[in-house]
């Protein structure tokens, strides 16, 4: 099974946005991740990055 860490704006530990996520689905500008338990994060934003192998999803947000 391969789960993701998604981070907000860049990969970095203080911008995780969810772990083990198992789903993402876009639905416009809104991404919805949603984890290996079924709990579902959702984020105004971009993929920026996806990296399958490395197991990291990165999202533009207008935060920094």
């Amino acid at each position: 099974m391969c789960l993701s860490t998604a981070y907000l704006n860049r990969k970095d530990e203080d911008k995780i946005a969810a772990r083990y996520v198992a789903n993402i689905e876009v639905k416009g500008s809104r991404i919805i991740l949603t984890d290996v338990m079924g709990f579902t994060t959702e984020v105004e934003g971009s993929l920026v990055s996806v990296d399958l192998t490395g197991a990291t999803v990165v999202i533009a947000t207008d935060a920094a």
